[in-house]
């Protein structure tokens, strides 16, 4: 998104309606930062080296008290966690004393841990909560100037806690999304100051930790509230179509409760039922008869806004692997905007999407200069790390390379990609996050990225990679190509590379879902023949070094496809939020190696596919 398109698209909102002062003051405060992202950028630096000046890890690196840019850039080197997994694990343990950070560690952030099954501890400090606070203060203002009137009602907007652990030391470790729900400015917030935070969700249905009765309850109160609702969403895509996947599996006894003004028996949490019903649930037996016509008709197309016709916007981030979902959410949504409002992640708070009417592929985040230091390695540099790093000996050569090809934030290049690198307030120093981003525009001084993957090597058998972004490109060309026609579905995917057989192979799960004008049909709609030619596109789209193991090398076998029965991707979701994952991050992991989850893949397959043929391939000329 160039500068010119994104100022032609807020001139044309220009004047469109009134906003508040307060909406005025954000939207000022947004014009300054970015305006002013080289100096900012150089102040958050210096903040945070002089107050960690004195920490252990800053010491141990020989920063020795400096606190000026071009010594961190010298002397501290760039990580990834399992650098810092010890001093973690210290503090974790309940050692005290300031080994990241001056200001004591309050709490850790856990990541989702899908694909392995291990979560990762990330430090966080009190100090963090006006900084945050003040970024999703950014959020609605933004959103407001370009969908007037969000307001002026309710947000059905479905989110989810998850029990959290302490550590041996006494630190609480959850979620991020869970620490936000259930942190003193969330749940003691004044909807009259701030009107976007009004919920159709009562706290205790959103505090509520069983999955299924915060679900029934925070959906059965969106359909009470039905005509105050003017944005439906989740924090992402993936959590939105499963709440409506969950409305179509149980609406009969929801318009049950709705007819009666009774609560279904299964809701036994006490302070669930209390707010559920003294404040939103009353007998409605018109109300539950519309509700029972629509859902009980053939199509779901559109079902968003039949149900909640004041709607204005779906709200959930669909973007990076979550773009799987568009066409799902478009179809339920039939029109309605679809908004990516954030990037962020467990390490820090990012940026913000400036242009939310934009088109969900080409959505860019504008990085909020005051959240952390952020620096940014070429993707193209980064190649030489992955099978080297690993070696001890050359590892202080290997880092001194990647420091020096470290840029700044206002240094980024129009359409290159890059790797995230941040330092945060709460103690990670050149932190590799692990996202790929390219640059896309500037807002004033402040580079737009695109969201591109997170930087991991989804499959491989031998001297092949197939990175995520690779991965779900083919597999969204395949269906385009082969399923679209068909008025099918992709629900969901994942795979992993099978070394079990000689040669080894990759295998995709997939589960599907067949359209008649709407309604679910058979699978025998679907012809095996369909999924073989999907197999043997998705290798047509593979890299050339994939197919050259294919079919010269002989080194990888053809491509399966296990297709798997309605409802496995739920059924994964359900067993990592069991192991700790949290509702509201989870993300289908693109590539699976944890054997339990295999497991419950497998057993879910109802037939298999394979590629028919080798695909094209041919030496390069040199």
């Amino acid at each position: 998104m160039s500068t010119e398109t994104s100022e032609s698209n807020e001139n044309k909102m220009e004047g469109s309606h009134m906003t508040t002062e307060k909406d005025k003051k954000a939207l000022e405060y947004l014009e300054y930062v970015t305006a002013n992202a080289d100096e900012i950028q150089k102040q958050v630096l210096a903040e945070i080296l002089t107050q960690n000046a004195g920490v252990e890890y800053l010491q141990r690196h020989g920063l020795g008290g400096h606190t000026d840019s071009n010594s961190f850039k010298k002397f501290v080197p760039v990580i990834t966690y399992e650098d810092i997994q010890p001093d973690i694990n210290r503090i974790a343990y309940g050692d005290k004393s300031p080994i990241l950070c001056s200001y004591p560690i309050s709490d850790f952030f856990t990541s989702s841990g899908t694909s392995g099954g291990e979560r990762k501890l990330i430090p966080t400090i009190e100090e963090e909560h006006g900084r945050k606070s003040a970024f999703h203060g950014l959020l609605m203002p933004v959103m407001n100037k370009y969908i007037p009137g969000l307001d002026k009602g309710k947000a059905m907007h479905f989110m989810f806690t998850k029990p959290g652990f302490k550590t041996p030391g006494g630190l609480m470790a959850r979620s991020a999304l869970t620490s936000l729900y259930q942190s003193k400015h969330f749940i003691n917030r004044s909807v009259k100051d701030d009107p976007y935070t009004n919920y159709t969700s009562p706290n205790e249905t959103i505090l509520c930790p069983d999955i299924y009765q915060s679900m029934y309850s925070q959906m059965l109160c969106g359909l009470c509230l039905r005509d105050e609702v003017n944005r439906v969403g989740a924090p992402f895509g993936s959590g939105l179509i499963r709440s409506i996947q969950f409305l179509e599996n149980n609406w009969p006894v929801l318009c049950k409760d709705i007819r009666t003004g009774t609560l279904n028996l299964e809701i036994t949490d006490n302070s669930v039922r209390k707010s559920v019903l003294t404040e939103i649930l009353k007998p409605d037996p018109v109300l539950a008869d519309l509700i029972e016509a629509e859902c009980s008709k053939k199509s779901w197309k559109g079902i968003i806004t039949r149900l909640w016709p004041n709607t204005k916007c779906i709200q959930a981030i669909v973007t990076g692997s979550m773009s799987q979902y568009i066409p799902t959410l478009e179809y339920y949504g039939n029109g309605l905007p679809l908004v990516s409002p954030v990037y962020a992640s467990s390490e820090c708070l990012f940026g913000l999407n400036l242009d939310p009417l934009c088109k969900p592929n080409e959505v860019s985040y504008t990085p909020i200069p005051t959240m952390a230091f952020f620096e940014f390695l070429p993707v193209s540099k980064t190649n030489m790390v992955g099978d080297i790093s690993s070696c001890i000996a050359e590892r202080s050569l290997i880092n001194e390379k990647i420091q020096q090809q470290l840029v700044d934030l206002v240094d980024v290049k129009l359409g290159e990609e890059y790797e995230l690198v941040v330092t945060t307030y709460a103690g990670l120093y050149r932190f590799r996050v692990g996202d790929l981003l390219r640059v896309a525009g500037f807002k004033n001084k402040a580079p737009q990225f695109n969201f591109i993957c997170r930087k991991n090597v989804a499959l491989s058998i031998e001297a092949d990679k197939t990175d995520e972004s690779e991965l779900q490109s083919v597999v969204e060309k395949a269906v385009i190509n082969y399923l679209r026609p068909l008025n099918v579905i992709l629900v969901d995917y994942t795979a992993y590379a099978d070394i079990s057989t000689i040669p080894g192979h990759y295998v995709i799960f997939w589960e599907y879902t067949v359209l008649d004008d709407g309604s679910v049909a058979t699978r025998q709609m679907v012809p095996p023949s369909v999924f073989e030619d999907c197999c043997l596109a998705i290798e047509e789209s593979l890299n050339s070094v994939y197919r050259q193991g294919r079919v010269a090398d002989k080194s990888i076998g053809p491509l399966e496809m296990k297709i798997v029965e309605r409802g496995t991707f739920n059924e994964l979701m359900d067993y990592a939020i069991s192991l700790g994952a949290s509702m509201s991050q989870y993300k289908t992991p693109r590539s699976v190696k944890f054997a339990p989850f295999l497991d419950l893949l497998n057993s879910k397959v109802v037939s298999n596919h394979y590629s028919p043929k080798c695909p094209t391939w041919a030496p390069r000329n040199m």
